[in-house]
């Protein structure tokens, strides 16, 4: 019997030696980075998604996860597709954002693509309890995701595949990571493409403009997307996203090669 949800298994596609390593969100799978794999994969580029600890099986299993072993998670999918390709780009949503991100300036790779990221959590509440959260969260768990969907393709909706609560400890997590990658952005020195959608419902725009000032990087630019929330790689605008995540990967590993 398999732990993991159908449709939330990691997956690999070989393909040149330029490595595109994917990195999913909270509470999310790797399903949500597919369709981007796909496009990549069939432009010849090796890709890699790997499952985050606590994701694509049970939600109580995130109470268990830290975002030191979303860490990990990513080093090891960083190193089985080293194994491959000489030259590697960091593809995140969400938090999958903040990992690139955050081990950006630590890993050998030549480009950053980062989709619908935040710079903190814009609950106030996870700040202001974070010292007592590992405690509370035995008791208070799971906080339902407020307000309406920001979907534009509703029957893609349908088929996403998350747990459709957030967890508080999780949710601690992250707010330390996004300390860590706010600590690491003014050393991100290599090339970096934002991408944000105007209608985002979970990660406010003004997020990534924060970010896109804080960066190291002398090479960065920002795409705004009308058409779509949060799940850039899914929604109706996503055509636009894939191909403006496959020219980046062509310029910066043509610059490399």
């Amino acid at each position: 019997m398999s732990l993991i949800l159908e449709g939330g298994e990691p997956f690999f596609m070989p393909g040149n030696q330029i490595g595109c390593l994917l990195i999913h969100g909270l509470t999310g799978t790797p399903k949500e980075m597919r369709w981007l794999g796909e496009h990549l994969a069939d432009q010849g580029y090796t890709v890699l998604c790997p499952r985050l600890f606590g994701n694509a099986t049970h939600r109580n299993d995130l109470t268990r996860a830290r975002w030191r072993d979303w860490w990990a998670c990513v080093e090891d999918g960083y190193n089985l597709i080293r194994s491959a390709c000489s030259h590697i780009v960091l593809i995140g949503l969400s938090l999958g954002g903040v990992l690139s991100f955050a081990m950006g300036s630590s890993l050998s790779v030549v480009g950053v693509v980062a989709m619908s990221t935040l710079y903190r959590i814009p609950d106030p509440r996870i700040a202001r309890l974070r010292p007592i959260i590992p405690l509370i969260s035995s008791v208070w768990r799971f906080l339902s995701i407020p307000g309406p969907s920001d979907w534009h393709d509703h029957e893609v909706e349908m088929l996403n595949l998350n747990y459709g609560v957030h967890s508080l400890r999780a949710l601690a997590e992250l707010h330390d990571l996004l300390i860590e990658m706010c600590n690491r952005l003014a050393h991100l020195d290599v090339p970096v493409l934002l991408i944000h959608a105007k209608g985002d419902g979970a990660a406010p725009p003004e997020h990534t403009t924060w970010i896109y000032e804080r960066l190291g990087s002398l090479e960065k630019e920002i795409l705004w997307i009308e058409n779509s929330g949060h799940n850039l790689p899914r929604d109706a605008a996503r055509k636009t996203v894939f191909a403006a995540v496959g020219d980046f990967v062509q310029r910066v590993t043509r610059a490399n090669t």
